[in-house]
């Protein structure tokens, strides 16, 4: 084990909320140092066209919009280094945070922004073709789907809703179940029925993602079990639900009943004082990049006045 680097500012994760945190402390001379995690970028970096975020008018990749924040946050002096969390000890009063299982640091106020991520089915064929038809974000790549056919795998909330936005750009959508029934709420189960271009197909599995050089071409499901069906989409969304990255905190940082971790009020302190968090790991509901980065501005500005405070 190396000897105990000692920061003021320790940002955990990269992405929207991540780089937007290390823009701001940087501009108030918090000197953060952020380690980036597994994904550089955060899952946004997936996307190949983002076109609802404030400033770009012409679209921006995932990955070019993650690059020109990053490069912003290095512009005022953010020290931003490859690396992953591995194991952290965390109180009120010492933060020692383990990074790939030999570096040390200890941190005067720690950001989490380890972001949440998408579930998949797990299959190969999905991992072949996602950024290429196949998507975890209705409403970030919905619009690219126009006049088009596509499916939405699961039956909650979040799925129904899904079909339910996209009905109104997709010419067709498959709204996937794999039970008898629906999950979600009453009121949108009444509303995707009297939807008339989302076709319900209950008791259906996804067994394979069909597709060619130019991205997704259909599904290849089976029926209740025993029959094979393929359906001829060009988008299939995922709506299963996200994991909050947050497991390596488990047991020092207050998480609700899904693992994502607890705010208070408007703010992003945690339980934990000097400890704050941003982004899609304190947020189940939004989840957009927009929201991720506004996050990241509020645990920079909290951090700053609990830094502040410590000195007086």
């Amino acid at each position: 084990m190396s000897d105990i680097e000692k920061v003021n500012c320790l940002i955990i994760g990269s992405g929207p909320a991540g780089y937007t945190a290390a823009i701001y402390a940087s501009r108030a001379n918090l000197s953060p140092v952020l380690y980036e995690g597994m994904q550089t970028g955060g899952q946004l970096t997936t996307t190949n066209e983002v076109e609802n975020f404030p400033g770009y008018p012409e679209g921006v990749s995932g990955m070019d919009m993650m690059d020109d924040i990053r490069q912003q946050a290095l512009r005022f002096g953010a020290d931003i280094r490859e690396g992953n969390v591995t194991a952290c000890e965390l109180s009120d009063t010492k933060k020692i945070v383990t990074i790939d299982d030999k570096k040390t640091i200890e941190a005067e106020a720690v950001i989490i922004a380890t972001g949440a991520s998408a579930r998949y089915l797990g299959l190969e064929s999905e991992r072949k073709f996602r950024g290429m038809g196949v998507s975890a974000c209705a409403v970030c790549d919905g619009f690219f789907y126009r006049k088009k056919d596509v499916a939405v795998i699961g039956g909650g909330d979040t799925a129904v809703g899904d079909a339910l936005y996209l009905s109104g750009i997709a010419n067709k959508v498959y709204l996937i179940v794999r039970k008898n029934y629906l999950r979600a709420s009453k009121v949108l189960q009444e509303r995707v029925s009297n939807t008339p271009n989302i076709e319900i197909l209950f008791e259906h599995v996804t067994k394979e993602v069909l597709g060619d050089n130019s991205g997704v071409t259909g599904l290849r499901l089976e029926k209740q079990g025993k029959d094979e069906v393929i359906i001829n989409i060009t988008g299939m969304f995922l709506a299963i639900g996200h994991n909050p990255n947050t497991s390596i905190f488990k047991g020092q940082i207050t998480l609700d009943e899904n693992g994502y971790i607890v705010t208070e009020g408007k703010g992003t302190q945690t339980n934990i004082k000097g400890v704050f968090a941003c982004g899609d790991v304190q947020d189940p509901t939004y989840r957009q990049a927009i929201t991720a980065a506004a996050s990241g501005c509020k645990a920079a500005l909290d951090t700053e006045r609990y830094l502040l405070s410590k000195g007086e």
